[in-house]
């Protein structure tokens, strides 16, 4: 027994150990202007509102490390965008061909991940329930690989983190799903942002640190 209780420490202590080495290495630059141009700021942890900081809005973007996800609006609201490590001279190079044209990103944070790898399990209806696939890859199209509907009712994130799209290919509107939020738990469709308005999902991919 005294064994098993200090396997499951070591794992929960590595686990934290994860988080904290993961958190030092994040930085991420934002300017005013496209290309690089214009006004800057550098970030190593989340921002609520871009204005306080001192722009009036966000246009490229060059993510030295880490993963971040920006949104449309203030406090983490509207359209969500993964960024990963790389560089984003305008909209166009993350938002994914978002048929909702919006030339704007007013906040933005860190997705923590302690994990290496990445799993989760989506659920053909809300609370868990219907049918169910277990997914650890990259999928351009979920309908591809046997899910042979348009829309995922729940989801459950056991570890790591992915980014849900609404069309195949990696295109539309994105969701981004982690282990370290609600548990990884997402019982409605309407948990997964406060911009969802439909629960349809037909690609999903790993989120890369």
């Amino acid at each position: 027994m005294g064994k098993k209780k200090k396997k499951k420490k070591e794992c929960v202590c590595s686990s934290l150990l994860n988080v904290f080495h993961l958190a030092l290495s994040l930085q991420v630059t934002v300017f005013e202007q496209e290309h690089f141009q214009g006004k800057c700021l550098e970030f190593t942890s989340e921002c609520c509102n871009i204005q306080e900081c001192g722009l009036d809005n966000i246009r490229s973007i060059r993510v030295e490390s880490g993963a971040w996800v920006g949104f449309e609006h203030h406090d983490f609201q509207g359209q969500q965008f993964i960024l990963e490590r790389g560089e984003y001279p305008h909209w166009d190079s993350y938002s994914g061909s978002l048929s909702y044209h919006v030339e704007r990103l007013m906040s933005l944070r860190p997705i923590y991940c302690s994990h290496q790898s990445s799993r989760m399990i989506i659920f053909e209806k809300e609370n868990f329930m219907g049918r169910s696939v277990e997914l650890c890859d990259d999928y351009p199209s979920l309908q591809g690989m046997g899910w042979m509907m348009p829309e995922v009712g729940s989801m459950h994130v056991q570890c790591g983190a992915f980014v849900c799209y609404q069309f195949p290919g990696y295109r539309g509107q994105q969701y981004i799903m982690e282990c370290e939020r609600h548990s990884g738990d997402y019982q409605h469709w309407r948990n997964w942002g406060s911009h969802c308005q439909t629960p349809q999902i037909q690609s999903i991919r790993r989120i890369q640190h």
